[in-house]
């Protein structure tokens, strides 16, 4: 399906990792999941958002979106993805949280709830059950692991996980998305329904 045209400008001028494609697949997925509870961890500054929200809208979900806003490594100076126009000038650190309550404010407010804090935190009082769960926070092994390990048990019979920036081969990207994926496959709970880019689709028993 293709985007609505209002929902790609927006996605358009937002700041964020999400390939226009994969983003376009993240969307249809989405308007096939069931109303309840939505959970996206990883925000930066709304690009997924937007899409997982709208969708959210039309199915009668609510989107709660986790983020601790101050990056990534691969976002932090001296790193490729560093972008200095999100720097607290006050702090000197990397803060996304303005630029994408900016884009709640003006697109999905109405659906999404922000959570700013770390997984870590989140895990400790999270008991929801989620429909979808979109894991596309950090990405070092350890964390990348530890949101899978901590959400993916509250993805219901039939809800939807989602990885992004799945890369089997190694020259291409990181490896721990690839190895969440495994390990969802390995537990017995999920299988593989799609994949669309760096974005694999799975569905849980």
């Amino acid at each position: 399906m293709t985007l609505p045209a209002d929902v790609a400008a927006a996605v358009a001028v937002t700041k964020g990792f999400m390939p226009e494609d994969e983003g376009a697949a993240l969307y249809d997925v989405a308007l096939t999941c069931l109303p309840g509870t939505w959970l996206e961890i990883g925000t930066y500054c709304g690009k997924s958002t937007i899409l997982l929200g709208t969708a959210a809208r039309q199915a009668g979900a609510q989107l709660v979106t986790v983020d601790h806003h101050h990056g990534s490594e691969e976002n932090q100076p001296g790193w490729e993805w560093h972008d200095s126009s999100l720097v607290d000038p006050r702090t000197g650190l990397l803060d996304t949280l303005p630029s994408f309550r900016r884009t709640m404010d003006d697109h999905v407010g109405d659906v999404v709830s922000a959570v700013v804090a770390t997984t870590e935190q989140v895990a400790q009082w999270w008991c929801t059950p989620v429909q979808l769960l979109f894991l596309d926070g950090n990405h070092t092994e350890e964390t990348a692991q530890h949101d899978y390990k901590v959400f993916s048990p509250h993805v219901v019979p039939g809800g939807v996980l989602l990885v992004h920036d799945v890369f089997p081969d190694p020259t291409q990207g990181g490896q721990a998305p690839w190895h969440v994926v495994q390990a969802a496959l390995d537990s017995g709970r999920f299988v593989e329904e799609a994949v669309h880019g760096s974005l694999r689709v799975l569905r849980a028993r």
